[in-house]
């Protein structure tokens, strides 16, 4: 008998057996979920010990000229199309025009391939598009957003029949059909595998022909294009009581594509999402029969729905709302950056005070940050990679940067961003916050369950493996594998254990950093952190277990650690991918330090509450001897990056690229603040040489010599184009209320009161006048004091 026979039978048969006992069994749901889409550099991070210039090595996402030259063309008129106020107040809707010249030039097909008349589009392309419609109205980013990610045109390209490919791609490519996807109902919102919508296999008539299909019955809500789609994907729950198909009754979830017009079908009643009014609404099923070839992929792929849904999720969450928020962010900092230039209180551009300062640092940073890690993660999805783990990290934590800095942002303008009205640009923003939080996978949910929760398992170098021996119905078999990975794992352990001691004890400095980057000090830092990671990720499923499911606070802090060093890395290689900008290092050291100390509140989070005490004991000695490292952002820092958003400079161009600015409309909020912001920025000079002068007055520094006519001409101008800004908007109270009669017309007796409330029931049915324009009225000082 050989060494290695005798560590199996006197070592490792005790630790399977009793780990086969302990571990729970992995659901269906659990295990289609972990097996959706790939690993890629987070399997990287997960072992402790990640090759930096594997990261580096990696080409930029970039556009090619054709979609550049669709970026400069069908999506700027598009953006010029679209007045978001108007489809907020008025339309409750894209006007017509707008609908058909997205069909006209494809826009909901910028993925479908050109074969099937799409646009090809790469999935940098699609993010770049959704990202600059959104931040000229959320109502059409959504629009474009849907069909060209979790919809049929993305299930059908990975899983579709040629059939169904042939006849459905061309119609989705061109707007002819236009799609929804059904998978929240009543009773299913993050557990989508509680859903209660059915299907029943058996016979019926189709086409005048009796036919094995599939009997309906659902309900849906939340359904983004619902009320208008012409086809829906439709995810059910599929039974074959009589075994028709010969495969059993519980057949599980099962997608369907069904047009919207079939006997028993209703759509069209439209729920409001936070008063931003994209197309979304319920859809209903009664008895709707349809035959086994609407099943997508045709009936092999019965039981096959969650699945497939992840898959496409695993891209999709990677793009669509990473899109809006970076969108979102940037523009947030630009327009904040902006105003706190322009408006002026106690004499000074609040922009000066530091209070607002250090909110303005975040804005930039997080413009930076949502970025890059954008960036990065396309950059990947573009290679091939369908990374689920990062997809759910992104859609967390892009969404979470953009609530932080339109909250920011809205605590800076103050009245003037409350105030909704064709002058408010940042109100929609705002109300489309909550939406995105909760779409594609809850943001709670998405934290304390998926991130870290999947990522241990899927992305961890042994973890899957060991769980799937631990499974094996053939327990020699399973002994075998389980003999060879563990030993693996623990000499895994054992070479993290000595990476974190020597790196924690020398403060990183021994840690490796790429060959030839700059910014060695950072690149350090995450080695070392990353190594301790690895080895607290071993400890924790250690000692947890299956306990890890119920430990959702411990399973939330860790995947922020995983969170934080995915996006430091994505910041660092933006700034090696531009070339170092000098000028951009403040920001860099900005996040890498705030990066660092959420890590290490996190890091802390962990090791306080995690059960055994000796563990944790011995990760600190081992990684953190002199304490989890905590750093603070230095004051001089916080100001230098916050200067960056406060004058024009190529750099404010760089952080904030590809938003429209309202260049296409003749009038429009943003076109009117970035006016303002020049020419307050260019009046400076003249203003500092009156506060030489000791004197405020323009006209009195014009009699005294102490700026020149066309200097109190450029003053002045400036000053028209600040009230401009600063300005909110009033509306008659005719347009606001149908009611406002009441109010005009106080009663005198009671046959007046009768008659005004007979007005009012009648004009109660009226609509708001649509042609009605607001006035405008400076905000309150006090208010944005």
């Amino acid at each position: 008998m050989g060494w290695r026979d005798l560590r199996r039978k006197f070592l490792t048969r005790p630790i399977y057996n009793m780990a086969r006992k302990v571990m729970p069994p992995i659901s269906d749901t659990e295990r289609e979920a972990i097996d959706a889409g790939s690993v890629w550099w987070d399997g990287a991070l997960f072992t402790g010990n990640p090759n930096w210039n594997e990261l580096l090595a990696m080409p930029p996402a970039k556009l090619t000229e054709r979609e550049q030259a669709f970026m400069n063309g069908p999506v700027r008129e598009l953006c010029a199309m679209v007045d978001d106020w108007r489809i907020t107040w008025h339309d409750r809707d894209l006007p017509v025009e707008v609908w058909d010249f997205m069909r006209r030039e494809r826009f909901f097909g910028l993925v479908i391939p050109e074969a099937y008349g799409g646009l090809g589009f790469s999935h940098t392309m699609h993010s770049e598009v959704v990202r600059t419609v959104s931040t000229a109205s959320i109502v059409a980013g959504v629009t474009v957003m849907v069909p060209n990610s979790l919809g049929p045109g993305e299930l059908l390209m990975h899983f579709g029949t040629e059939e169904q490919k042939d006849y459905w791609l061309p119609r989705l490519a061109d707007g002819q059909e236009i799609p929804c996807f059904g998978l929240t109902s009543e009773e299913a919102g993050s557990d989508a595998a509680a859903m209660t919508d059915s299907g029943v296999v058996e016979y019926g008539e189709f086409n005048g022909e009796e036919v094995l299909g599939i009997r309906l019955n659902f309900h849906k809500r939340y359904i983004t294009l619902g009320p208008v789609a012409t086809v829906m994907g439709l995810a059910f729950k599929l039974r074959d009581p009589n075994n028709l198909l010969g495969e059993g009754v519980e057949r599980g979830i099962t997608v369907v594509l069904i047009p919207t017009n079939t006997p028993g079908v209703s759509h069209g009643e439209r729920h409001i999402p936070q008063f931003t009014f994209f197309q979304n609404g319920p859809l209903y099923g009664k008895d709707v029969f349809v035959p086994l070839s609407s099943v997508l992929g045709g009936p092999e792929r019965i039981g096959q729905g969650w699945m497939m849904l992840l898959t496409a999720l695993a891209a999709g969450r990677s793009i669509s709302l990473p899109s809006q928020s970076s969108g979102s962010t940037a523009l947030c900092a630009r327009v904040t950056g902006a105003y706190a230039r322009i408006r002026r209180q106690f004499n000074v551009a609040i922009g000066d005070f530091e209070g607002v300062r250090e909110p303005l640092a975040d804005l930039a940073a997080n413009a930076y940050l949502v970025d890059a890690a954008r960036r990065l993660t396309l950059a990947a999805l573009d290679e091939g990679h369908r990374p689920s783990v990062i997809s759910a990290l992104m859609k967390y934590h892009a969404t979470e940067h953009m609530r932080a800095s339109i909250e920011k942002a809205m605590d800076i303008h103050g009245g003037k961003g409350i105030i909704d009205g064709p002058r408010n640009y940042l109100g929609n923003q705002h109300k489309s916050v909550p939406i995105a939080i909760t779409v594609e996978g809850a943001n709670i949910l998405t934290r304390n369950l998926m991130v870290f929760g999947q990522g241990a398992i899927r992305s961890h170098p042994f973890m899957l493996e060991e769980m799937e021996a631990l499974a094996d119905t053939n327990p020699n078999t399973g002994l075998h594998s389980f003999d060879r990975i563990i030993w693996a794992h623990i000499g895994h352990t054992f070479r993290n254990a000595g990476r974190s001691w020597l790196r924690g004890w020398s403060g990183g400095l021994v840690a490796p950093a790429p060959a030839n980057a700059g910014c060695a000090v950072h690149w350090r830092q995450l080695s070392r952190l990353s190594s301790a990671f690895a080895l607290l990720t071993d400890v924790v499923l250690l000692t947890l277990g299956g306990g890890l499911k119920r430990r959702e606070r411990i399973s939330a802090r860790m995947g922020d650690i995983l969170a934080e060093l995915y996006l430091a890395g994505a910041v660092l290689k933006r700034f090696e991918d531009e070339g170092r900008p000098p000028e951009d290092r403040c920001i860099v050291d900005y996040l890498m330090l705030r990066g660092r100390d959420r890590m290490a509140v996190a890091f802390d989070g962990v090791l306080d509450n995690l059960p055994a005490r000796w563990a944790a004991v011995l990760v600190r000695v081992l990684a953190f001897p002199l304490g989890v490292p905590y750093v603070q952002v230095p004051d001089r820092l916080v100001n230098r990056v916050a200067a960056t958003l406060l004058e024009p400079s190529a750099q404010r161009d760089r952080l904030t690229p590809g938003l429209y600015l309202g260049e296409g409309h003749e009038q429009h909020a943003l076109k009117d603040l970035e006016a303002a912001f020049q020419l307050v920025n260019a009046v400076k000079p003249i203003e500092k040489k009156m506060r030489d002068a000791k004197v405020r007055d323009a006209d009195e520094a014009l009699k005294g010599g102490i700026i020149t006519a066309d200097e109190r001409e450029q003053l002045a101008e400036s000053a028209a184009a600040t009230a401009r800004v600063v300005a909110v908007d009033a509306f008659p109270m005719e347009e606001v209320s149908p009611i406002a009669a009441q109010h005009r017309q106080p009663p005198a007796d009671v046959s007046a009161v009768a008659g005004g409330v007979a007005q009012a029931a009648q004009g109660s049915a009226t609509p708001p006048n649509a042609g009605s324009e607001a006035s405008a009225e400076p905000a309150d000082s006090t208010e944005e004091a």
